[in-house]
């Protein structure tokens, strides 16, 4: 593939973005177009809004730092919030998530399964909930198809229905307490997912107070981590309190590069790491916070890597830090799967910075083709 603004062949540069990571760091405002066409393919497949809503008029969501300002009858950058007669509508609530759900036996192999509590425990289980909804758009998402529920939502919210959101009813919709009930003698923790828990912050968090009633469980999180501060307090006092974690996806460090792979900023991923580091020294073991970042070939190279890990360094030295394999998936289906070497290098970068705690992830995945 040749890149669109410099010209040089790469089989490393994605289709989809027509250019490659050195003119995104370098050129940026010149290949910003090229970058939100990127965006606007893979959101309006889905129905969703093709940018972050920015109506002066309209009602301001918080939840997460996108911030949108939805216009009249219109949609958030998730789709899980519209704009109904002047006023916020939140199309999934405390009460009601779009969610799938399953046990999975553990040890689990999830993000933090080498530092993690449950380690070594059998013959237990983990409760999964992969929600529905992101706020952010990753061109390499590995699991897309949850837009497929958000889309079916949107297509729900008619005005008429919008009278009263309780008739919206294709969405896999699960209420917090009917989650909650899942916890059973046999589930030692609770691990939400997605999509990101962020758009369904306020189910997450009314289900982990009412399964702690239950039982002591371990309450984990894997986000990006862009959701508004606030919420993020709830979270963290629940995961330190239980024994769990919440894992970080930094998908990069340099914002330009964030936002050509993901569609929008990473600043408030980064300030939300940097204020959980405060609180790995309450607990030491096992490890409170924990990152990941997944090695995409031409875009997330050595150079990236040690911006992330420099600023985690920064920070703790102790944070555990997963380097993961890419596989080509969703609209970077044309790039190919992370080299070995290039793991290594990675590896070999984050530790030279000061980590002490960084292991490759899915090495299973790794080809021998640089």
């Amino acid at each position: 593939m040749e890149c669109l603004n410099c010209k040089q062949e790469s089989p490393l540069i994605a289709k989809i973005l027509g250019v490659c990571v050195e003119c995104i760091r370098q050129d940026f405002k010149k290949v910003l177009p090229l970058i939100e066409k990127a965006h606007k393919v893979s959101r309006s497949k889905f129905c969703l809004p093709e940018g972050i809503p920015r109506d002066k008029g309209g009602v301001k969501c918080n939840i997460c730092a996108n911030e949108c300002q939805i216009p009249q009858g219109g949609f958030g950058y998730c789709g899980l919030r519209t704009n109904h007669l002047g006023k916020l509508l939140h199309l999934v609530n405390g009460e009601r998530g779009s969610l799938s759900w399953y046990y999975d036996p553990l040890p689990t192999n999830c993000v933090a399964e080498w530092v993690c509590g449950e380690k070594g425990s059998y013959g237990y289980k983990n409760l999964a909930v992969f929600y529905h909804g992101c706020s952010f758009d990753c061109l390499f998402c590995q699991n897309w198809h949850y837009r497929e529920e958000v889309e079916r939502i949107m297509e729900q919210a008619t005005p008429s229905v919008l009278e009263n959101p309780e008739n919206l009813k294709d969405g896999n919709f699960v209420t917090s307490e009917e989650l909650a009930n899942c916890v059973d003698g046999r589930t030692n923790c609770i691990c939400y997912f997605g999509g990101d828990p962020t758009p369904h912050i306020y189910h997450a968090l009314e289900t982990s107070r009412l399964a702690l009633q239950k039982k002591r469980v371990r309450i984990c999180w894997e986000t990006n981590g862009c959701m508004n501060s606030k919420f993020l307090k709830d979270m963290a006092e629940l995961s330190l309190d239980s024994g769990g974690c919440i894992k970080f996806d930094l998908k990069a460090f340099n914002e330009q590069v964030n936002i050509a792979l993901c569609g929008v900023s990473n600043r408030r991923t980064l300030e939300n790491f940097s204020f959980l580091a405060d609180y790995t020294k309450k607990r030491r073991e096992p490890p409170f916070l924990v990152a990941s970042t997944l090695l995409v070939p031409g875009y997330i190279d050595r150079f990236e890597v040690s911006k992330i890990a420099k600023f985690i360094a920064s920070l703790d030295s102790e944070i555990p830090y997963s380097l993961l394999a890419f596989h080509p998936h969703f609209y970077m289906s044309d790039i190919p799967t992370t080299s070995r070497v290039h793991a290594e290098e990675c590896l070999e970068e984050a530790r030279s910075v000061g980590l002490k705690r960084v292991k490759i992830g899915n090495i299973h995945l790794l080809s021998d083709v640089y």
